[in-house]
């Protein structure tokens, strides 16, 4: 766990707030707020809990980081490349142009590091319960009392948009009623959407919601980030339900007079309130993009952390292998996407011999 010196953990929090400044201001579109109010959390996340390896971004053991509140992408392809995964810093200047790595909504398949395809609201709460369903369905096939290579979590920072579509509520639902206890959300409770204050159309108690579909609710002030970390260590101690972190957090934190307001979810600041927000902060005004060497330091040394862990799950993966060759070979199969050649013929057989309904058939 790379915890930080404050005055490192503040830069550090800082930076992120000023690449997703720069980057919305320079493409002349975006979505600063979310970014600036959630860095402090995701910072804590990314450098002291969250298990990635750029070096091998597919490692099947790795936590899921999903940033459903896609509109925040700056916040991620920040994290991303301070992480240390091919999106340079070129990329992050190129946001939101064409054939850049770095389009205003997170696309799974384009840019290493995004493991699902954000944006349209809902869409990554949903997925990432998904994803709590395949890993916990993987654990159960192929763990073993001697060796575990399946433990791993799914993360998602969720907005107040996320949390009133349809979808979401089916979602959080299912995963309350699996027990899914390797779900971890961080809800970014801003309280402000593209209208106006969330108190326009959205005032119901979101965290007894959740309490109800049977997830675990934390409440923290999103700025700290001690709160942050014992949120996540007590949301990983509860292994039987999901959990939901309410994090109040402001939107475009930092900013003087855009803080709070609805304007700062999908605009730029403009020029005026970039070089107030980067005087409030004890930020250059040039150059822009700035990165730190104290803040790469920190994700440098989160990585050799994730680094020793990796090397220590390898020698497990491959102990378990050597017990267990039939379900190394299955699984071996189940990653390659390979199905038996004999396939048809064995759903043919398992067929009951007269005509039935296809849903009935498929089960």
């Amino acid at each position: 766990m790379a915890i930080a010196e404050p005055q490192v953990e503040q830069l550090a929090v800082n930076t992120l707030k000023m690449l997703a400044v720069d980057g919305v201001e320079a493409a002349k579109s975006g979505h600063p707020g979310m970014p600036m109010g959630a860095a402090n959390y995701a910072l804590t996340l990314w450098t002291r809990f969250l298990r990635v390896n750029p070096d091998d971004p597919e490692w099947p053991n790795r936590d899921r980081f999903i940033l459903s509140a896609g509109h925040g992408s700056m916040l991620l392809y920040s994290l991303l490349h301070l992480a240390g995964f091919d999106l340079p810093i070129e990329e992050l200047q190129r946001f939101r142009q064409f054939d850049s790595l770095t389009p205003g909504h997170p696309e799974y398949g384009l840019t290493t590091g995004v493991e699902t395809t954000t944006g349209p609201l809902g869409q990554g709460f949903s997925n990432g319960v998904g994803m709590g369903i395949a890993a916990k369905m993987a654990a159960a096939r192929y763990n073993t009392p001697e060796h575990r290579i399946v433990d791993h979590y799914i993360y998602a920072i969720v907005s107040d948009g996320d949390l009133m579509e349809g979808v979401s509520s089916e979602a959080a639902s299912l995963a309350g009623h699996l027990g899914l206890g390797n779900l971890i959300y961080l809800y970014d409770d801003n309280r402000i959407s593209i209208e106006g204050s969330t108190n326009l159309a959205f005032t119901e108690d979101r965290g007894k919601r959740f309490e109800a579909y049977g997830w675990q609710v934390l409440y923290i002030d999103g700025h700290d980030c001690e709160a942050t970390a014992r949120a996540i260590e007590e949301a990983q101690a509860d292994t039987e339900r999901p959990s939901l972190i309410v994090a109040r957090t402001h939107i475009a934190q930092g900013a003087p007079n855009a803080v709070d307001t609805a304007e700062s979810h999908g605009a730029p600041l403009g020029a005026e309130e970039v070089q107030a927000t980067k005087e409030n902060l004890g930020w250059p005004l040039e150059p822009t993009f700035l990165v730190p060497d104290e803040v790469r330091d920190l994700f440098a040394r989160r990585k050799a952390e994730v680094q020793e862990e990796y090397l220590a799950w390898q020698k497990t993966c491959a102990a378990w292998e050597a017990a267990n060759p039939d379900l190394a070979a299955e699984r071996a199969a189940a990653m390659a996407k390979r199905l038996p050649d004999d396939l048809e013929e064995r759903l043919l057989a398992a067929l009951p011999g007269k005509a039935n309904a296809t849903r009935r058939l498929s089960g």
